[in-house]
């Protein structure tokens, strides 16, 4: 803090997100963006709904056989999902 009450944008912004406890939500939306990035643009095509609850990230498959490759390569999703938004969110990957 100056001594002219003069604050930058970006700390009035994170101040902004942590009153009003946005900030955890901004993060999920941003993960939920890059699931095309990290996955590619052909299975981002045959996912129909990404959600975020309790650390677990659901996505909504429209072929069995596509479900199942997905499954084998959870853990390496978490973690490039993860990584591409800078802090760890979700736990676990559920194919619906």
């Amino acid at each position: 803090m100056s001594r002219y009450n003069e604050y930058s944008l970006k700390q009035v912004i994170d101040e902004l997100l942590n009153v009003y406890r946005l900030r955890g939500k901004m993060n999920e939306t941003r993960l939920i963006q890059s699931w095309e990035k990290v996955c590619g643009s052909l299975i981002n095509r045959h996912t129909e709904n990404l959600y975020i609850n309790n650390g677990k990230l659901y996505v909504k498959v429209d072929s069995a056989a596509l479900r199942n490759e997905l499954s084998y390569a959870k853990s390496k999703l978490v973690i490039s999902l993860n990584k591409a938004v800078g802090i760890d969110i979700i736990e676990d990957i559920v194919f619906l």
